[in-house]
């Protein structure tokens, strides 16, 4: 690689650790190729990206970034799974983790807060940005139906009373 290249790749991860939310670090030392795409179409699919570089591209690439703290990772072949959603690449990278046992997640980043491990694995439990909307507005739902159901019921009370007088005056 040359030395304009060499620039290119850092400029881009200092892009990278400056502006996504979430910077998941692991070794993958075994995989294949064909787990590496596995990984990096799970990856896609989740609106994450994965990328390899070389871990001193890297370390060059964290410096004046909010994920200097994950510089201590980078050791070994590592690769970077990294996602806008603070949620997407943590999940896709743990569920991945849990069916290869060659790649190892080491930490991450979520803006200034260096992650260990655990902490990659507590953010993957986590809903998804799309779930908790989805469960605000079933909340937000469930009063106004609950007030139409309060609302209706003494009419639909009277309806039927009124309906049984009229079946017995004509039986």
């Amino acid at each position: 690689m040359e030395r304009a290249e060499k620039r290119e790749v850092v400029s881009a991860l200092h892009d990278v650790f400056a502006n996504t939310g979430v910077v998941v670090v692991a070794h993958y030392a075994g995989l294949s190729v064909a787990d590496m795409t596995k990984l990096r179409s799970d990856m896609r699919e989740a609106g994450g990206r994965v990328k390899v570089a070389k871990n001193r591209l890297v370390r060059l690439a964290l410096e004046g970034t909010d994920a200097k703290g994950i510089s201590e990772f980078m050791t070994g072949p590592t690769c970077l799974a990294f996602s806008d959603d603070p949620i997407a690449a943590p999940k896709a990278a743990v569920k991945f983790a849990k069916g290869n046992e060659k790649f190892v997640i080491l930490g991450g980043t979520m803006g200034a807060t260096v992650l260990d491990a655990k902490a990659v694995s507590s953010l993957a439990d986590l809903p998804s940005l799309d779930e908790l909307r989805g469960k605000l507005v079933g909340l937000i739902q469930a009063p106004a139906s609950k007030i139409a159901r309060t609302v209706s019921e003494p009419a639909g009370q009277l309806a039927r009373v009124f309906g049984a007088y009229g079946a017995k005056d004509a039986a």
